[in-house]
């Protein structure tokens, strides 16, 4: 843990990140797509990420560093100059994958995410209250309520993808799941009902959201990050 480290108070100029993000990887003999791979999430949001800042994904960062194979705070305030395996191990997090089942544990039945639209002229990333419904056919999904023309519904049978994100205090451990799949509006009456009497998913606003939507996963992964 970083007991005796300073907080950071202010995050760099996205570009500067970007540029150290793109001296690590080269340093490391990494192309951008494999840094992609091992920070678990795609090239096209990894470079939407570089480009936003911290702010915008501070989970994706903590992956980002992990994968580089230097701490959050060593990449955020540039202390990148030693090679890897010269430095504290207890200061470095290590990256390990986290099985489906284990990824679904840590989804649990309901919380905060986002979900990752396919919009132009970059993807749009919203918050979102969801819950994981387990029908039909004892099927995992991830569910949850939005206003038919907000920028949360997409349309039916668009490709997403949702994340959620768990970090402590000093972003040093923590956790990711990733979940990729194709999103379905719930035009059933029956359907929708029994997700409102079983999911307490309303939006925090009171605002009116009649659309559920399902996204059905292709593919689910997880990170965790912990100190070596």
């Amino acid at each position: 843990m970083y007991s005796n480290a300073e907080p950071i108070t202010r995050p760099p100029d996205p570009r500067v990140l970007a540029r150290r993000v793109a001296e690590r990887r080269l340093q490391l003999g990494l192309s951008e797509g494999a840094l992609a791979t091992q920070a678990g999430m795609a090239p096209r949001y990894l470079q939407h990420l570089l480009g936003a800042g911290v702010d915008f994904d501070p989970g994706g960062f903590v992956r980002i560093a992990a994968a580089l194979h230097l701490s959050y705070e060593d990449l955020i305030e540039g202390r990148i100059t030693l090679p890897p395996g010269q430095g504290d191990p207890v200061e470095h997090p290590a990256l390990h994958h986290l099985t489906v089942p284990e990824c679904w544990d840590r989804l649990g039945s309901r919380g905060v995410g986002r979900v990752a639209l396919p919009v132009e002229p970059s993807p749009a990333v919203i918050p979102v209250n969801y819950a994981v419904d387990v029908e039909p056919s004892d099927t995992q999904s991830i569910v949850y309520r939005t206003a038919r023309d907000s920028e949360a519904a997409p349309e039916a049978g668009a490709a997403v993808s949702f994340e959620v994100d768990r970090v402590d205090d000093h972003v040093s451990q923590g956790w990711s799941v990733l979940v990729t799949g194709v999103a379905e509006h719930i035009d059933d009456p029956a359907v929708a009902h029994r997700l409102t009497e079983h999911h307490d998913t309303g939006p925090w606003t009171g605002d009116d959201v009649p659309l559920w939507v399902r996204i059905c996963p292709d593919h689910v992964s997880g990170r965790r990050i912990g100190l070596l």
